[in-house]
Parts: C-alpha cells; sequence; structure tokens
C-alpha cells in the first residue's frame, strides 16, 4: 500500500518522537504501520509518500535512480539568474564538505516580506515586519538526492535564506491540489506505475 499525503508545516517526518508531532499522527490507527519514504524537514509542507512496502525506499531516494524531487520555495534576498545558475550547475553544502548533484532550478519570481506577511516564521514576524520592503525570491528547484536540509542548504550557498519550502512532485507523480495540508489518499495502481515505471510496488 502507498499513500500519498499533503504534509503540513510543524509535523515531524518520524515513526515517533516523545515530544514533537509526528505526521503519524495524521493517519487513523489502521494506517501508522505504514513508514515515511524519505523525510521532509519538520517546517516543510507538501507531497509526503507513506508505505508498508520496504522495496519503494531505494527505487526513490538512491541518488543513482534518477528520480527527480521538485520543490517550490520561498527566501530572504534577491537571488538573480545567475545564482540559480550555480544551484543548477551544484554547490557546496555548507558544513559538509559536499558537492551537491546538477539540479534543476528556476526563477519563479521576486515579492517583499510585507507580501509575505502571513507566511513568515511566527518567532520571526514582528522583526522581519520592520523591513517589509526586504526582498523575497521565489522560485523552484528540483532535485535527485535527499541530503539532509539539501534545498535550504543549496539556496543559503547562493546567498538567500529559505522561509516556506514545499514539495510538489516525485518523478512523474504530482501532489493531488485537492488534498488539504494533513490530507491524504491512497495512491491507485496507475499513479504507482507512474512513481515507478515498469515495477510493480
Amino acid at each position: 500500500m502507498v499513500i500519498m499525503m499533503n504534509k503540513p508545516a510543524g509535523y515531524l517526518t518520524a515513526r515517533s518522537d516523545r515530544t514533537r508531532p509526528t505526521v503519524m499522527e495524521l493517519l487513523p490507527e489502521e494506517l501508522r504501520g505504514l513508514h515515511p519514504v524519505g523525510r521532509l524537514d519538520m517546517d516543510t509542507e507538501g507531497l509526503l509518500l507513506l508505505t508498508d512496502d520496504g522495496r519503494l525506499d531505494p527505487l526513490l531516494l538512491r541518488p543513482e535512480a534518477h528520480v527527480e524531487k521538485l520543490y517550490f520555495f520561498r527566501a530572504f534576498g534577491r537571488l538573480e539568474e545567475a545564482a540559480f545558475a550555480k544551484m543548477a550547475a551544484g554547490v557546496e553544502l555548507e558544513g559538509t564538505g559536499v558537492l551537491s548533484l546538477p539540479a534543476r532550478a528556476r526563477l519563479a519570481g521576486y515579492s517583499t516580506i510585507g507580501e509575505c506577511e502571513a507566511l513568515l516564521p511566527p518567532k520571526k514576524h514582528n522583526h522581519l515586519m520592520k523591513n517589509p520592503g526586504r526582498p523575497v525570491t521565489e522560485g523552484w528547484i528540483a532535485i535527485r538526492e535527499g541530503r539532509k536540509h539539501q534545498v535550504k542548504l543549496m539556496v543559503k550557498a547562493v546567498g538567500g535564506h529559505v522561509f516556506t519550502l514545499k514539495r510538489l512532485s516525485i518523478g512523474a507523480l504530482e501532489l493531488d491540489p485537492a488534498l488539504a495540508p494533513g490530507e491524504y489518499r491512497a495512491l491507485a495502481e496507475a499513479e504507482i506505475t507512474k512513481l515507478v515505471p515498469g515495477r510493480k510496488i
């Protein structure tokens, strides 16, 4: 069984945790035997898969599988096209000494902190709103690996600071727009085939 969840921010991608809420708490008891495929940071939203089949993880998560994960982000700072070109070529991830694999990165546009007020981190809201005209960059990035905080570190490497991040797709499988944050549904067989062409899960 494979289910798609629209993970909301504020939930840990884990089976259990002593102090923080986890994505498993969004599921009924009969589905809590599933496990998340990969991870999304606690403050990251979007497409998360959960399954009872351990074969799915290596098929989707290994870099050599070449399965893209597409994200939309908003970051403090004005990142020009050159910054997106650097991310596409691969950048050094701070604190790891590792160069990210080539990616696809595209600028979506610009806004300001004031225009994004409702999306600001609550703990920093008042401080950030002291400068509502500060630029915000919006963009897409598609990666084929899943290092911890990877998208955030890639954006940081070119001068931005991500404050909202949402996963939109895994391979050819897109997040169902009908799913509100916290909602989920089982994947149809056709969607599983789309996710892993030629393989039965």
